[in-house]
C-alpha cells in the first residue's frame, strides 16, 4: 500500500509547482466563466421567468449533446494528434488530420442540425407537448454547425501547446459577448426569442474567431494532406463515447424533465443546479493542471510521487471548495430567493444536488488518474454505466416526484461513478488520495456548519445569507489554520496568490460543454 506523505520528502517539487500555476489560471478563467454564464441564468430568470428559463436550458441540453454527437470524439483526437504530428514534423499528417477534423464533424452537425429542423416540430409539440419549444429548437439547429466547428478548432489550437486561443474565446469572449447581446435583447422585449438569438450569434462570430486563430498558428498549409484514418477513429472512437456518456449525465435530467413536466419546472431545476455548480469551482481547473503530471509520472513508474501529488490536489480540491457546500447546505432557500420567489421551492433540490456535487469533488481527479494512465475503456465503462442508471432513475423517479426525482437519480448516479473510480484506481495503482489535509478540510466544514447553523437558527430571510456567509468562512479558514498546513499546502496556497495576480500562458482544458 502506497501511503502519501509530505511533500517535504519529495527531491523535486517541480510537479506540484506546475499543477498550482496552472490550477491557477485555470482558476481564474473558470471563475470569470462561470460567473458570466451565471448572470444569463439570473437575468432570464428575472426577465422571462421559470417558463422560458426551462425552455432556454432544454434547448441547449440539445445543443450540447447534438453537438458532441456530431465531434465524434475528434475534439481529443485534435488535440493529441496536432501535438504529436508537429513533434514529429509531419507536415502531410497534420494537414490530413486538420481537414478530417475540421470537416467531418462539422459536416455531421449540418446533417443532425437540419433533422432537428425538419422534426423541431414534432419534438416541441409531441415529445415535449410545448408548443413554444420551437423556435428554440430551431435555432438550436442553425446554431449546430458553428458549435461543433468552434470546438474542433479551439481543440485544434491545443496541439500548438497554446491555452490562449482556448481562454480567450470560450471562457472570456462567449459568455461576454452572449451577456451583452441577452442584455440588449430583452430590453428590446424581445424575450426567449432575443435570448436564443443571442446565443446563435455568440456561437456563430465564436466559430469565426476560433477558425482564424487556427489559420493563424498553422499559417499556409502547403504540404500534400496525408490521412492516417484508422489511428485517428481508434482514438476517437473510445475518447467519443466517454464523453458522449459523460455530456449525457449532465444533460439527459433536463430533457426528460422536459418530457414529464412543465417547463417551469425545468427552469426552477437549472437554477439549483446553477448554483451547486459554484461550489465545484476549482475542481476542473486544478484538475485539468494535474492531468500532464499524472502521463509523465506514470510513465516513468514514479507512483510513490504520483500518490503524494494525487492526495495534495485531492485535499486542496475538497479545502477550496467545503465552505461553498455549507453555505448551500445551509441556506438554499435565501439562495434561491435572489432568483425570484418562484424559485424557492427548489431548496431541498439544491441540497440534494449538493451531496451529489460532493462525491465529485471529495473524490479528486480519478477520470484523469484512470485515463491519463493508459485506461480510457474504464473511464467509458464507467460513464456509460452511470448513464444508464440515470436515464432509469430519471424514468422512474422523475413522474412521481418531478425535479426532486431528477436531483435524486443525479446524486445517486454521481455518487455511484465516483466510488467505482476511486475503487478502480486503488485496484489497478494501488493509490488513493486521502491524507491528514483531507480529514483537516472535513473537521473544519464541521465547525463552519456548526457556526452557520446557529446563524441561521437566529436570523430568518434573506439576511441569514448576508451575516451566515461571512461567519462561514470566517470560522472555516482559522479552524483550518489551526490544524495546521504543511510545507505543500503553504506551496500551493502561495503559488496560487502569485499567479492569480500574473497572466501568463499555459496549456488549458478542453473546451466545456456545459452552459
Amino acid at each position: 500500500m502506497t501511503e502519501p506523505v509530505d511533500a517535504t520528502d519529495l527531491g523535486d517539487r517541480g510537479e506540484l509547482l506546475r499543477v498550482a500555476r496552472g490550477g491557477s489560471l485555470n482558476l481564474a478563467g473558470a471563475v470569470l466563466n462561470q460567473a458570466l454564464r451565471f448572470l444569463i441564468t439570473l437575468l432570464l430568470a428575472r426577465l422571462v421567468g421559470r417558463g422560458d428559463l426551462g425552455r432556454y436550458f432544454q434547448a441547449f441540453a440539445f445543443l450540447a449533446l447534438l453537438g458532441l454527437l456530431s465531434l465524434s470524439g475528434f475534439r481529443g483526437a485534435l488535440t493529441r494528434f496536432v501535438a504529436v504530428h508537429r513533434a514529429d514534423g509531419d507536415a502531410g499528417a497534420l494537414h490530413g488530420t486538420l481537414r478530417l477534423g475540421l470537416i467531418l464533424p462539422t459536416a455531421g452537425a449540418a446533417v443532425l442540425g437540419a433533422l432537428l429542423f425538419a422534426m423541431s416540430g414534432w419534438l416541441a409539440n409531441h415529445a415535449l407537448d410545448d408548443a413554444a419549444m420551437v423556435f428554440p429548437l430551431r435555432i438550436v439547429s442553425i446554431a449546430l454547425p458553428a458549435t461543433s466547428f468552434a470546438d474542433a478548432a479551439l481543440a485544434a489550437t491545443q496541439g500548438y501547446r497554446t491555452m490562449t486561443p482556448f481562454a480567450v474565446v470560450n471562457l472570456v469572449f462567449e459568455p461576454t459577448f452572449r451577456v451583452l447581446l441577452t442584455v440588449v435583447f430583452l430590453g428590446a422585449g424581445w424575450g426567449l426569442k432575443g435570448a436564443m438569438v443571442a446565443l446563435l450569434v455568440t456561437n456563430c462570430v465564436g466559430a469565426v474567431a476560433a477558425g482564424a486563430w487556427l489559420r493563424r498558428l498553422t499559417g499556409r498549409l502547403t504540404a500534400a494532406p496525408v490521412y492516417h484514418w484508422r489511428e485517428l477513429f481508434g482514438f476517437s472512437t473510445v475518447s467519443w463515447l466517454a464523453s458522449l456518456a459523460g455530456t449525457g449525465l449532465v444533460w439527459a435530467d433536463t430533457i426528460i424533465l422536459g418530457v414529464f413536466r412543465p417547463a417551469r419546472e425545468v427552469g426552477v431545476y437549472q437554477v439549483a443546479t446553477r448554483l451547486t455548480v459554484l461550489a465545484t469551482i476549482v475542481l476542473f481547473p486544478i484538475a485539468t493542471s494535474f492531468a500532464p503530471q499524472i502521463a509523465d509520472l506514470y510513465q516513468r513508474g514514479n507512483l510513490e510521487r504520483l500518490a503524494r501529488l494525487y492526495a495534495v490536489v485531492t485535499s486542496w480540491t475538497l479545502r477550496l471548495s467545503l465552505p461553498g457546500f455549507v453555505v448551500l447546505m445551509l441556506f438554499p432557500r435565501p439562495l434561491l430567493h435572489v432568483f425570484g420567489r418562484g424559485f424557492i421551492s427548489a431548496a431541498t433540490v439544491t441540497m440534494i444536488l449538493a451531496v451529489g456535487q460532493m462525491f465529485d469533488v471529495a473524490t479528486g481527479p480519478t477520470g484523469y488518474m484512470l485515463v491519463m494512465s493508459g485506461r480510457p475503456y474504464l473511464t467509458m465503462a464507467n460513464n456509460v454505466f452511470a448513464l444508464i442508471v440515470n436515464i432509469g432513475l430519471n424514468l422512474v423517479l422523475i413522474p412521481a416526484y418531478g425535479i426532486r426525482g431528477a436531483a435524486v437519480a443525479w446524486a445517486v448516479s454521481i455518487a455511484l461513478i465516483n466510488v467505482a473510480k476511486v475503487v478502480q484506481v486503488w485496484v489497478t495503482m494501488r493509490i488513493h488520495a486521502y491524507d491528514a489535509g483531507f480529514a483537516k478540510g472535513l473537521v473544519a466544514a464541521a465547525a463552519a456548519f456548526a457556526a452557520g447553523l446557529a446563524v441561521h437558527a437566529g436570523v430568518r430571510g434573506f439576511a441569514s445569507l448576508i451575516v451566515g456567509a461571512p461567519v462561514v468562512v470566517l470560522v472555516y479558514v482559522p479552524v483550518l489554520l489551526m490544524l495546521g498546513l504543511g510545507e505543500e499546502d503553504r506551496l500551493v496556497l502561495r503559488r496560487l496568490g502569485e499567479k492569480l495576480l500574473v497572466v501568463q500562458r499555459t496549456p488549458g482544458p478542453a473546451r466545456a460543454d456545459s452552459q
